[in-house]
């Protein structure tokens, strides 16, 4: 990506940080904490990622306006609705999330920002991913897979990206073809909750 496509992705990305307030994700009691840069706890577990580390995936995946993604371990909503900020109302977004208190209130939270086109299910435990609505553009993974998660590569359309933690190494897939055409790189190492998945 040249140096000019970088500075448009990171203003997308900053534009779309601006529209979707993070407190509005975060449990009532928690909201002062919104500005910290770190991971906030929402409840079973779960977390509410690093501002940080959000803005370094959503840089990575490098959303276009009227693709379809789909947000893998959607936890509170938040990442699910800067997605929906950078595909527009012309683009879909499907959030999966395996912890059904927290699909529930993703779900609440994300009609408080009347984001239409983004929409919330609970993840099937024996199913990852959602293959009965693929291909996607894009795939975002917020939480730490064991290994790479063929799957999601698999419901990744032609040109389409994948961002996951593998091992708590950031990894992008970029499938530039059929089958197993793709291209993996990795991009520093973070820290994450485990994706609830076995291989």
């Amino acid at each position: 990506m040249s140096n000019r496509s970088h500075a448009v992705v990171e203003e997308r990305v900053q534009a779309a940080f601006d529209a979707v307030p993070r407190a509005a994700f975060l449990p009532r009691r928690k909201r002062r904490y919104a500005g910290d840069d770190r991971p906030i706890e929402i409840g079973h577990g779960q977390t509410n990622s690093q501002p940080r580390t959000v803005r370094a995936m959503l840089e990575l995946l490098d959303v276009r306006p009227g693709q379809r993604v789909l947000d893998v371990g959607c936890g509170s909503g938040w990442t699910s609705a800067l997605l929906g900020a950078l595909t527009g109302q012309e683009g879909e977004v499907l959030a999966l999330e395996i912890v059904p208190e927290l699909a529930k209130a993703a779900a609440h939270n994300l009609r408080g920002i009347t984001a239409t086109h983004v929409s919330v299910r609970v993840a099937d435990p024996d199913v990852l991913g959602a293959p009965d609505h693929s291909p996607f553009d894009r795939i975002l993974v917020s939480a730490r897979a064991s290994t790479m998660p063929e799957p999601l590569v698999d419901q990744l359309d032609i040109g389409g990206r994948l961002v996951v933690p593998v091992r708590s190494v950031m990894t992008l897939v970029e499938r530039i073809g059929p089958d197993d055409d793709v291209v993996v790189s990795e991009h520093g190492l973070y820290a994450f909750v485990p994706l609830i998945w076995t291989p």
